[in-house]
């Protein structure tokens, strides 16, 4: 098989004009940010320097906000800087990185390590240029017109297993990083009972929306 990158503008048109059919208004979204609290205080060196490495021309100055998104990362210091660039507003964040879930899952081995950047450069994927690990934080570009899909945000017009589907070969690229692993992966498939993933996704949203609440409790 060996995996195939998936890009939107030659081989999946369809999905290009879903997802860009409707793009974020810019001025709700830069709105949005500037309502995101100032940091106060010291800031973490290592996060400035991730974020100035991916700054155009080393600008300054910026403003340095925190800011809370998603479900997946709560708890993590998201660190973003925006200031204004040749006339137009920009944004770069750094999300600190913690290591995988795998650790838990084998009892802290590889407590240390974190793969991301690894991942980065051996998935068989289309890489975002702006997207990299400095030290212990991942950096990337903020914009209205870069940004995940949001299934509920969609046209009404949609194949939502055609989405899911492609979101699974996605994915694939990355794990196909470690070639190695491939043989086991599939010998593994054919063991699983049917709608095993659907039954393990339901499970892990059950929990995630059980974590963010007991998270919003402590905040």
């Amino acid at each position: 098989m060996g995996g195939r990158p998936f890009v939107l503008a030659e081989q999946h048109k369809w999905l290009r004009a879903i997802a860009a059919g409707k793009l974020r208004d810019p001025v709700r979204f830069w709105r949005k940010l500037e309502t995101f609290p100032k940091v106060t205080g010291g800031i973490f060196v290592n996060a400035t320097k991730a974020i100035r490495s991916v700054m155009p021309e080393r600008v300054q100055p910026y403003r340095m906000i925190r800011r809370v998104s998603g479900l997946g990362s709560l708890g993590r210091q998201r660190l973003v800087a925006i200031t204004d660039w040749h006339g137009g507003k920009i944004a770069r964040e750094a999300k600190a990185l913690v290591p995988s879930p795998c650790v838990w899952a084998r009892n802290g081995k590889y407590a240390n390590t974190i793969f991301y950047q690894s991942v980065l450069d051996q998935a068989v994927r289309c890489r975002d240029p702006f997207v990299h690990v400095e030290g212990s934080w991942i950096v990337r570009r903020l914009s209205p017109d870069c940004s995940r899909i949001e299934l509920a945000s969609l046209p009404e017009e949609r194949d939502e297993y055609r989405i899911l589907h492609n979101m699974g070969w996605e994915t694939a690229n990355v794990h196909l990083g470690s070639p190695k692993a491939v043989k086991n992966v599939r010998h593994d498939l054919t063991k699983r009972p049917p709608r095993w993933l659907h039954t393990a996704a339901k499970a892990m949203v059950k929990a995630m929306i059980q974590d963010w609440k007991d998270w919003k409790r402590c905040t």
